[in-house]
């Protein structure tokens, strides 16, 4: 009895001396966006319109349908080549990549409609030499209309099998997180598609992705990682699933989401991942750096989507820092 009483007295005292957490305040979040800001150096600004308030309710649908009928119709990058492997088929704000294996192609994520599906993701296929009858799978990263509303057209097209985490499949079949006719339906489940979970492993021909869950943006947003090939050198990349946070006031949801970046930067670092890109360019600065390398004497061997592992390292910790911030400003309201 009296070794239980030390026991319990030890663990009182060393429970005592643990620091506790600070409670939010306007100090805490400036601290937070001043860690991003270190983290972002001068290369990861884009990253840090994160670190901007972010409202505590979700666009009312009058208001979601004109914002987005207003991105849809901003002109189209061209489509282009990142990668001996990776091609950029996207619109202006929203990206689609394809990812050419032996055995065929796996989209990721397949834009807002048909309409830009057709246009944008077949036509700037066939613009760069690829057949898109060879998508074999579809990876919707999240399920959010701007990447799943070119897939059932693609899916029956083509017969791809349409690959998304069971959190999102759910909830894509029950609630929307985002409902509006300019989306059309979601697609729908069937023999055909798959539902993964974190760590499940897509292999087409001599190509693996590593699907890997990172919740925030969604409840089962999925972050897939793979190898690419440029001027002859294997590079190992992230394409981060879904980072802003406009889910509105949600302090889990937010604390899933620093969780998720805290984990991948694990990742990041234990695969010397050296290459980040975004389902959405605004993030990554993916057209500037597809028009750098369409420039006459482009040298493959410094791909500018080529980071290095630190780099991308810092870009994690600066969407962490800001879901940090933007989850002491909800804490304070």
């Amino acid at each position: 009895m009296r070794t239980a009483a030390l026991a319990a007295a030890v663990a009182l005292v060393q429970g005592c001396a643990q620091p506790t957490a600070q409670a939010p305040t306007d100090t805490t979040v400036a601290a937070h966006v001043a860690a991003a800001n270190r983290s972002a150096g001068t290369d990861l600004g884009a990253l840090m319109a994160l670190c901007k308030p972010a409202p505590a309710t979700r666009p009312a649908s009058a208001e979601l349908d004109r914002g987005l009928t207003a991105l849809i119709e901003k002109p189209a990058p061209p489509p282009g080549k990142a990668f001996d492997n990776l091609y950029f088929v996207g619109a202006d704000w929203v990206s689609a990549w394809a990812l050419q294996t032996s055995d065929g192609i796996i989209l990721i994520d397949a834009l807002n409609t048909q309409v830009e599906a057709a246009a944008l993701i077949e036509g700037g296929m066939r613009k760069l030499g690829l057949d898109p009858a060879q998508i074999k799978y579809i990876v919707v990263t999240h399920g959010h209309g701007d990447h799943y509303g070119g897939v059932p057209y693609l899916a029956r097209k083509y017969g791809a099998r349409v690959v998304m985490s069971e959190l999102d499949w759910t909830m894509t079949e029950t609630r929307l997180e985002f409902a509006t006719p300019i989306w059309g339906a979601p697609p729908q489940r069937g023999a055909r598609d798959l539902s993964v979970k974190d760590g499940d492993r897509l292999t087409l021909g001599d190509t693996t992705v590593a699907l890997y869950l990172t919740p925030g943006h969604t409840l089962g947003t999925i972050s897939p990682v793979f190898d690419v090939r440029s001027g002859g050198q294997m590079h190992r990349a992230l394409l981060w699933g879904g980072t802003s946070f406009n889910f509105g006031k949600d302090l889990p949801r937010l604390g899933s989401y620093i969780d998720a970046t805290r984990r991948m930067s694990a990742v990041v670092s234990a695969q010397k991942i050296d290459v980040l890109v975004s389902n959405h360019s605004g993030f990554d600065g993916s057209q500037a750096k597809l028009a750098a390398l369409r420039q006459p004497g482009a040298d493959a061997q410094s791909n500018p989507f080529v980071l290095g592992t630190p780099t991308v390292e810092r870009a994690l910790n600066v969407m962490g820092e800001c879901a940090r911030a933007q989850r002491d400003r909800f804490a304070m309201q």
